[in-house]
């Protein structure tokens, strides 16, 4: 059999802005130093100020179409994601500022909370953008307060604590959104110590910053799974947003108020969030790629520096900077920022399916949370440490998270890191279902695949077809995770039901669906890996179940590029019970005496599933139960 070959990278695009030379003795595996992040945010906060409106209090971006919330909230956004860019680039020079950042962003503060001003920002309402915009201020002002805030003229700081404090009294979204108005009262509380009187005669108090801390942090703990993961407001809405703004926002805050009891509290369910987030980056840098608000890109990096920042964390040093590196690097070499060097709405470039109605121009900016390591000095180990490899590269790695739901599966002979789902749908708690978002509720998501966006022909799906449509997949329900499997059931329309099993040992997967309530001859379809690169094969093979294989070529593709390859199996239910084997590999996907299929026999509704290098697993699916034993 040849050696296996990693996924190699496609050859850097030319970055449209300059970087250091790569330095591979102290980065092994990326190259990259924190002069590559200093210089990459210089080239990030550059390509942005000739969209700046005349009085600094808007950046205007060019793009396909306004969010739902219009230019004004947009030009907004423009405003408060970069100047959180530009805080932590500060802040980590410890006030340094030969671009003038600071200077002009306090302009921009000055008009943008002038209600006189043509520049004047949207108010803070209900439910409205502006609240988390304000967070993203509160916390720029917040960290380069000895450089910026102290230098205002009394009258400035009256508007912006004034535009601010409407945060604590205007209702957020029932999810993450309760951390913005915290975010805001951390800041605020910090000036009610310096400058008493400033609050109260803006209109709030210290008791309205305390309240708002306190019903975030409730909320936040009645979201919380345990593991370290958190639903993000729905029941199983588990997503990227866990470490980015889920501990993010409340470890942060907990750090600058120096609260050690806070801290210690979140600071240890980021520590164990880490444990397994960690395991989901691959070995060419890349997140993975499931959830909303994808163009955030390497926001993923945040959780991993504010480990190292508070010191909760299970990564070694050079494990959390070539993690971080990597994800940055991943995506600038893949044509992130355009030729001017704007942050694109996509993953890689632009690509609308992925885009979200409330996502304008400006929003991938919020990207600029990857930056917080720069928060830590230059002399701190996660910079001055040997890149340690990431896990994905290191071991074959099957690793079960039963809080989400998920069981992650990595190969080091390519990096690939796959997550198979049964834990999470952003589904509402009550209601009927909504259609499936492609982006929660696949049976897989990986780091190298991204889904495809016709219901018809979904990747990663089991669907049955009812009078000629597929079938969704609906609420989740976990049933367990354990060595090597996860196990959960749904109710893709009323009267079936569809228990799920995912089984993975190296780079193989068995998948098995029993389903109940369905008529005979209901036709059913099994979709594998949507692959867009020569680099990547996918391949699904039929045991049970299944009478017919074919592969469809997609040419609108993924987030990962056009003309995407999907194999799908179908067959008709009969006994109820469906089963295949899978691989997502970037190695030669054939059967060797080195590496043949695993076999899988079935009696009734159990599974004997004997893997490659000689160990077995017995599995038996039951309505709604699943027993899995060695």
């Amino acid at each position: 059999m040849p050696a296996p070959v990693p996924v190699a990278a496609p050859a850097p695009a030319a970055t449209p802005f300059p970087l250091p030379a790569e330095d591979r003795v102290l980065s092994p595996h990326t190259g990259w130093t924190r002069a590559h992040w200093e210089a990459a945010a210089d080239g990030l906060l550059a390509a942005v100020r000739p969209y700046a409106s005349p009085g600094l209090a808007r950046i205007d971006l060019p793009g396909p179409r306004p969010s739902w919330s219009g230019p004004a909230s947009d030009g907004l956004e423009g405003y408060a994601r970069t100047f959180l860019l530009a805080a932590f680039r500060t802040a980590g020079a410890r006030g340094a500022d030969p671009a003038g950042l600071l200077e002009r962003y306090a302009a921009g503060l000055a008009a943008g909370t002038d209600p006189a001003s043509a520049e004047a920002w949207p108010r803070i309402t209900d439910r409205g953008q502006p609240m988390v915009e304000a967070a993203s201020v509160a916390l720029a002002l917040r960290l380069t307060r000895p450089w910026l805030w102290e230098r205002l003229d009394a009258p400035v700081r009256l508007r912006a604590v004034r535009w601010l404090a409407a945060a604590l009294h205007r209702e957020p979204v029932d999810n993450n959104w309760h951390l913005f108005p915290l975010t805001v009262a951390g800041f605020l509380a910090e000036l009610d110590t310096t400058d008493p009187g400033l609050l109260e005669e803006a209109g709030t108090d210290a008791a309205a910053c305390s309240a708002a801390v306190t019903r975030g942090l409730a909320k936040l703990d009645g979201w919380y799974l345990g593991e370290g993961w958190y639903t993000d407001g729905r029941p199983r809405a588990v997503d990227h947003y866990n470490g980015w703004a889920l501990h993010l926002y409340p470890v942060l805050h907990a750090h600058l108020a120096g609260d050690a009891g806070l801290l210690a509290r979140y600071g240890a369910r980021l520590a164990a969030h880490l444990e397994g987030y960690a395991r989901t980056f691959g070995g060419d840098g890349a997140p993975l790629h499931q959830g909303r608000s994808l163009i955030y890109r390497h926001a993923a990096a945040a959780p991993l520096w504010l480990g190292a920042l508070t010191g909760h964390t299970p990564l070694a040093p050079g494990t959390t900077r070539r993690l971080a590196s990597g994800a940055l690097r991943h995506f600038l070499d893949r044509g992130a920022a355009d030729h001017r060097g704007l942050l694109t709405l996509g993953w890689y470039g632009a690509h609308p399916p992925m885009v979200q109605p409330y996502s304008g121009p400006a929003s991938p900016y919020w990207s600029s949370k990857g930056f917080l390591g720069l928060l830590l000095p230059a002399d701190h180990p996660a910079w001055t440490a040997t890149e340690q490899p990431a896990p994905a590269e290191q071991a074959d790695t099957v690793l079960p998270l039963a809080a989400p739901g998920w069981l992650v599966q990595s190969t080091a002979a390519d990096g690939v890191v796959r997550v198979h789902n049964h834990g999470s749908d952003d589904q509402p708690a009550t209601g009927d279902p909504l259609p499936d978002d492609p982006l929660y509720a696949r049976c897989a998501h990986s780091t190298a695949t991204g889904p495809t966006f016709d219901a018809e022909l979904s990747d990663n799906h089991f669907a049955l077809t009812l009078d000629g449509a597929a079938t969704g997949r609906g609420r989740i329900t976990p049933l367990g995770t354990g060595p090597g499997w996860a196990a959960s059931h749904s109710t893709p329309a009323e009267g079936l039901r569809v228990t799920s099993l995912t089984l993975a040992h190296g780079p193989d997967e068995v998948r098995a669906h029993l389903v109940t309530g369905a008529a005979p001859g209901t036709p059913a379809r099994q979709t594998g890996w949507a692959v867009t690169t020569p680099r990547l094969h996918s391949s699904l093979h039929p045991v049970h179940g299944y009478t017919a294989l074919t592969a469809h070529h997609l040419p609108e593709g993924t987030a990962y590029g056009p003309d995407a390859t999907l194999p799908a199996l179908t067959g008709t239910v009969t006994d109820g019970l469906f089963v295949c084997t899978a691989r997502l590999t970037g190695t030669p996907d054939r059967p060797s005496p080195d590496r043949p299929s695993p076999a899988v026999t079935v009696t009734g509704t159990t599974l004997h599933v004997h893997w490659p290098d000689g160990s077995s697993v017995t599995a038996s699916l039951g309505d709604a139960t699943v027993e899995v034993r060695p």
